[in-house]
């Protein structure tokens, strides 16, 4: 039996992207938006929302049209771009500092990026030690630096006529903080706001104040920031989609593709040795070991996730685990991915993977930015608020209800994700069961 498609509002009218941290990251996927809106050669690669199709039904009825053509989604020629960061310069500057794009591909996107210019960052060198901010809001309590958010986001939206807003975190890793009674409850957060609460991190300011306006919010790095209870009250509260955290980009990527498959064939693990060469200013962030920790702790959750060594004891229980990061700056955003896996087979006889993935992160984290507002818009307009776990395919620590595991598995997360897209429009669910082509 299909079930009646939810009702989903049109996307009229332009949406705003808001982002905290126009660095590389934020600037390659703006950048990017502008040359696939005005370059016919330029195509949005690694976006599932843009190049990604949907099977409906039987393979037998041959329908798999694009999901872009499948839900309804924003127009790419409808977003328009702001945010805040911590340097005053245009998105173009940044870009070119960044060395992520080639320069003769930036000075044909210069005049677009030169227009958008980053309004007065909330930073504190306290949660982000190893770097320093001139374009820095100053207020007496951490209250007044989410009204001064808001009035931002108010101003953007009223002076490019936007229908709506999405929140996207693409700003630094942020030092590492345990859940602590301020997180608790919203009221117990707002007081620590009034208060100057030391656990409230910068991140968790602009969640506020998004949440507070009822727009979605994506973390893409891996602070604790929407994902606190308060947080969740706010956001069901307000019905507002949130998702996070971690984008998944280089070696975890890898490791979720790689790993789902020793496990399906039952191969044992007896060590995953992983290190990372990084040169921009993520890896300069992360040569601090308060925020290399959250990271780390993003890094390391996979694994455990995918192998469920509770469950397969004799393959997985007491294999050896080991992250490493390097801040090289030579490397640039050109960043190095070295896995050493020993895996056992057969009888207990050892064999080895070794993978150099040399890759480069913004150009990863560029699709994955686009996909998160669009399905964070549509899932907004379909009345879907709180956690959006169908969402956990882009990020390396996925956001999930408190009573269940995250799921790691890239390939059970791009299956949940086009389920969901499935049951918003009432068709019927993929089991890849296939009994009714041979009965």
């Amino acid at each position: 039996m299909v079930k009646r498609k939810t009702r989903i509002t049109r996307p009229k009218g332009k949406l705003g992207i808001l982002i905290p941290g126009l660095g590389a990251v934020a600037t390659t996927f703006i950048a990017g938006i502008e040359a696939i809106r005005t370059q016919k050669k330029a195509l949005p690669i690694g976006s599932l929302t843009q190049m990604g199709t949907i099977r409906l039904g039987k393979r037998t009825e041959k329908r798999m049209p694009l999901i872009k053509d499948f839900v309804p989604l924003a127009s790419l020629d409808d977003l328009v771009f702001g945010g805040w960061d911590i340097q005053n310069e245009s998105c173009y500057e940044t870009a070119r500092k960044s060395g992520v794009l080639e320069p003769e591909d930036l000075k044909r996107l210069r005049p677009r990026l030169e227009k958008i210019y980053p309004w007065k960052a909330v930073f504190s060198e306290e949660y982000v030690k190893r770097l320093k901010g001139n374009h820095v809001k100053k207020a007496k309590t951490k209250r007044q630096l989410a009204l001064e958010l808001i009035k931002d986001i108010k101003e953007f939206k009223k002076k490019n006529k936007l229908n709506r807003l999405v929140m996207i975190w693409c700003g630094s890793t942020e030092v590492f903080l345990k859940p602590s009674e301020v997180h608790s409850t919203l009221t117990n957060f707002e007081k620590g706001l009034e208060k100057n609460d030391p656990n409230i991190s910068s991140s968790m300011i602009y969640a506020y104040a998004a949440l507070s306006m009822g727009i979605p919010f994506a973390n893409g790095a891996p602070n604790l920031s929407v994902d606190i209870p308060a947080m969740l009250e706010l956001a069901k509260k307000n019905k507002v989609p949130i998702c996070g955290k971690d984008f998944k980009t280089g070696q975890t990527l890898m490791k979720t593709i790689i790993a789902p498959g020793l496990k399906s064939r039952l191969i044992g693990l007896k060590g995953w040795f992983s290190t990372n060469l990084l040169g921009n200013r993520d890896g300069e962030v992360l040569d601090e070991p308060s925020s290399l920790k959250t990271k780390e702790e993003s890094k390391l959750s996979v694994l455990d996730g995918i192998l469920q060594p509770n469950l397969y004891p004799d393959l997985y229980r007491n294999y050896h685990h080991k992250v490493t990061i390097n801040y090289y700056p030579p490397a640039g955003d050109k960043k190095e991915g070295w896995d050493n896996i020993d895996i056992v087979g057969w009888l207990g006889y050892p064999m080895q993977i070794k993978i150099d993935f040399l890759c480069r992160d913004s150009i990863l984290a560029a699709p994955l930015c686009l996909d998160l507002v669009l399905f964070l818009d549509l899932a907004k307009r379909a009345g879907m608020h709180g956690i959006q776990e169908w969402l956990s395919f882009y990020f390396k620590s996925p956001q999930c209800s408190p009573s269940v595991y995250p799921e790691h598995d890239i390939f059970i997360q791009l299956m949940k994700l086009k389920n969901t897209l499935r049951h918003l429009k009432g068709e019927k669910l993929i089991t890849h069961l296939g009994l009714e082509y041979y009965d």
